[in-house]
């Protein structure tokens, strides 16, 4: 079919099905099987069918807004700040404004999401989100807003974790979703993805500290059930089988506080004084590991020589003074700014967000096509504290 324009309705006779499965299954939204969906994209892209996305959006009234939905603790991170602007800034290139979807409501009409905070402003949010209004309760229809699709373009979810009762209803909302990291859900596969080698980063940060003298490291991971933390336990059990050396495993929570990782560290150098070194996952915990360190009177970094040990009067004052490196899985201000700075992995938060956004315009658009996934680069800043 060179002679003309390769039309919907000629990929639906092609493939046997109907003119709206095809739409649904080149636009990745609907509830098209998965054999269904692969058949129809083969025998678009055999007829070389070319979305006319001018025409699409018409068709589907474009709002003119994509949605932004983040994990439960996000306003307490600067990382998904970070993301967060990334995103918008890149959105609004494309001409298109940033809903902040919140983690509490669920839209009606069949498909739970979460409940808006309302669109940024094109000309610059005075946060990521621009204005914000009341979230419904959980489970509740939101009824001045309706259901998800009919107000925005597409969705991006980031970090989903299998545990948030939202994500599953984005997923299926009949708009394309991006989903910043992997879903490891059953439901509904995202439109696209992108994702960062996590298993990788936190390999390159056990191998620096091992390089740097460490003998015993240990790892405080984040609990949850995101690709994120999921990948870092799994990285921290299988390097130290491969390796053949001892890490100490801790769990804190997900966006722990300073006080919960100084808390949960003490604890550990009290328990095992010989690991000698931590790694932090949470993003702002690392100062308390610092914290920690100064308490037991453990000096940071590979060159720092041994504290002197007094006449033991206290279980702390018997401990060894033996010097400890640290590092945190997530770089920003706070490893920045420490004393000593920590080394840290940086994601690239905005960069990040700029991308997953991105990639939804890419789809929106039809410049690439559905279940395109990219990957995002992260780098080891080494600092004093290694």
């Amino acid at each position: 079919m060179t002679s003309r324009t390769v039309t919907l309705l000629d990929v639906a006779r092609a493939a046997g099905v109907s003119k709206s499965t095809v739409s649904d299954a080149l636009q990745g939204s609907g509830r098209v099987a998965a054999a269904t969906r692969d058949r129809v994209r083969a025998v678009a892209e055999e007829l070389g069918y070319r979305p006319n996305s001018a025409a699409r959006r018409l068709r589907r009234s474009s709002t003119g807004a994509i949605g932004l939905h983040l994990p439960r603790t996000a306003t307490r991170l600067d990382y998904y700040m970070n993301l967060a602007f990334g995103a918008v800034e890149r959105a609004q290139e494309e001409g298109f404004d940033v809903m902040l979807l919140a983690p509490t409501g669920v839209a009606g009409g069949g498909g739970g999401s979460s409940d808006s905070a309302g669109p940024t402003s094109p000309a610059g949010p005075t946060s990521p989100a621009g204005a914000t209004s009341p979230t419904s309760p959980a489970g509740a229809a939101s009824p001045a807003n309706g259901p998800i699709a009919s107000r925005v373009d597409g969705l991006l979810v980031i970090d989903p974790e299998v545990d948030d009762s939202a994500v599953p209803g984005l997923l299926d909302a009949g708009v394309p979703v991006v989903t910043g990291e992997r879903y490891l859900g059953p439901t509904a596969a995202p439109t696209g993805a992108v994702i960062c080698d996590n298993a990788a980063s936190l390999t390159a940060l056990l191998d620096h500290v091992t390089e740097r003298g460490a003998r015993h490291p240990a790892v405080l991971a984040p609990a949850g059930t995101s690709a994120w933390a999921t990948a870092l336990r799994a990285t921290a059990t299988s390097w130290a089988r491969e390796r053949g050396v001892a890490v100490a495993l801790r769990t804190v929570p997900f966006a722990a506080t300073p006080g919960e990782a100084e808390e949960t560290t003490l604890a550990l150098l009290r328990t095992d004084p010989s690991v000698d070194a931590v790694i932090c996952a949470p993003d702002g915990a690392a100062p308390g590991v610092l914290r920690a360190a100064a308490t037991l009177g453990r000096p940071v970094g590979p060159g720092a020589p041994p504290a002197a040990a007094p006449h033991a009067r206290t279980a702390t004052d018997a401990l060894p003074r033996t010097p400890l490196l640290i590092a945190s899985c997530v770089d920003g201000t706070a490893t920045r700014s420490a004393e000593p700075p920590v080394t840290a992995v940086d994601l690239r938060p905005a960069a990040y967000g700029r991308a997953c956004a991105e990639l939804l315009c890419d789809i929106l658009a039809g410049r690439t096509t559905p279940d395109t996934v990219r990957r995002h680069a992260w780098a080891l800043e080494t600092r004093a504290s290694t």
